[in-house]
């Protein structure tokens, strides 16, 4: 009898893992538990009155690097005839205004960033100075040596003041909705750290390590380098990814369980999981989390304790969804409102009710898009805790949860947001790599 591995959370995560584990030439047997009606995590798209798609939580998917490459493999190349999406990827091109231009909101104005070697050495409001005089001062800035650091300090550090605070906040903002002064440069932007310990400089060590990692090849990968994509969705939203895979999983035989939120696990004399859904139970031969790392601490039994308390540490942030579609407007417009600015909200005792969402979102669509008409349809999402926030130390946590899994050979595998990267192409990735490890082979470099 073969074994059992049972995938807690249909995100993204969730469902990566389970495809991955369905490919094998001799897959285990598969159950997919998850807690809500539907699959796909924080991954949805929903179709307006007038056909637009509202995505309610990622709005696109970067096709860079080796992982950027690997979800497009997801596509097509080998996997197009299962999930037959190539023809429905949807990129921004290298040539359209949304891939070449970038800006900063910055005292009560949009400043575009300057792009091409000749912008560098041209002052670029907000910034005092030409950007070159911050590159220059990275290239001659020493090595440092701590072994964390957070984002502002090191772009700080490296960059100088204006920098740090003003494009690295910003950064933190948009990907993490969290703050540079509490998050950890180590864990939120690792080629940073390893380029500067690698090389002494950053810039140097991202030029010099560009294109030594080995990537998968299909055709639309060669067509999203060929024509520089900054970014692609689906023709009918991102959450075409997560249906397809839940077909191409049934198709394969995995068994997926919607509506049965996880109760506890515990551990049996044969070393086997004991999963608990309330009114019945699952048997595991091994167990891959795809769910928050505090949901998790949480179902843990008392003999993993320490796991729990070092899962437990590992906080995320909320942040709310307003979509906004006005007449004329060729495309609806997608604000984020949360993090830091939700928590001093909550902490005044404020109500986050949709009505001060949305007018907090109206307000920034008019004085930064200059759109004062009010919208004629609008959607707003409150997701809490949606984005984990990696603070200061966040590789220590980690550290904890990998020896103390090694130590008691606990038949559990890590995978998700909570750990190693929040985008869609990391949670894929952190799928990928938890079902090689249970497959016993290492991921691909």
């Amino acid at each position: 009898m073969g074994r059992t591995v049972v995938v807690l959370g249909g995100g993204i995560s969730g469902l990566a893992a389970s495809y991955h584990l369905s490919r094998a030439p001799c897959p285990p047997k598969v159950v997919l538990v998850e807690a809500s009606e539907r699959l796909g995590g924080w991954i949805r798209s929903v179709r307006g009155p007038g056909g637009a798609i509202f995505e309610l939580g990622p709005r696109g998917i970067r096709p860079a690097g080796a992982l950027g490459a690997r979800t497009l493999l997801l596509m097509c190349g080998e996997q197009v005839s299962e999930l037959g999406l190539d023809s429905e990827v949807l990129p921004v091109r290298g040539d359209h205004p949304a891939a070449k231009n970038r800006f900063l909101y910055v005292g009560g104005a949009l400043h575009a960033l300057p792009s091409g070697l000749r912008g560098l050495f041209r002052p670029s409001p907000p910034f005092s100075k030409p950007l070159f005089w911050a590159g220059l001062r990275e290239l001659t800035a020493p090595r440092g040596k701590d072994p964390d650091e957070t984002v502002h300090s090191f772009a700080q550090r490296r960059l100088g003041p204006e920098v740090a605070s003003l494009a690295m906040d910003s950064l933190c903002r948009g990907v993490f909705a969290g703050n540079s002064r509490e998050l950890s440069v180590r864990s939120c932007f690792p080629s940073l750290f390893q380029a500067e310990q690698s090389h002494r400089s950053v810039l140097l060590g991202l030029l010099l390590g560009a294109g030594q990692s080995p990537q998968p090849d299909s055709a639309l990968i060669s067509q999203a380098r060929a024509e520089r994509w900054s970014q692609w969705s689906l023709r009918g939203g991102l959450e075409t990814l997560p249906q397809a895979l839940n077909t191409h999983l049934t198709s394969r035989g995995v068994r997926i369980l919607r509506g049965q939120p996880v109760c506890g696990l515990s551990l049996q004399a044969d070393r086997r999981w004991k999963v608990s859904l309330g009114d019945s139970s699952l048997d595991a031969d091994h167990v891959i989390s795809a769910v928050p790392a505090s949901v998790l601490g949480k179902l843990l039994p008392a003999e993993a304790a320490p796991l729990a308390r070092a899962l437990s540490a590992i906080t995320a942030v909320s942040v709310a969804v307003v979509n906004l579609q006005y007449r004329g407007a060729r495309l609806p417009v997608q604000v984020m409102l949360g993090g830091s600015w939700l928590q001093t909200l909550e902490a005044k005792g404020a109500v986050l009710s949709p009505e001060l969402l949305q007018q907090q979102a109206q307000e920034a669509a008019a004085t930064q898009l200059g759109l004062k008409e009010p919208p004629s349809h609008c959607l707003v999402h409150l997701h809490k805790n949606c984005i984990p926030q990696y603070t200061l130390g966040h590789w220590q946590k980690l550290e904890a949860a990998t020896q103390f899994l090694a130590s008691q050979r606990l038949p559990l595998t890590l995978a998700g947001a909570s750990y190693e990267g929040v985008a869609v192409n990391d949670c894929i990735e952190s799928g990928r790599q938890a079902a090689a490890r249970v497959l016993g082979s290492e991921p691909d470099s």
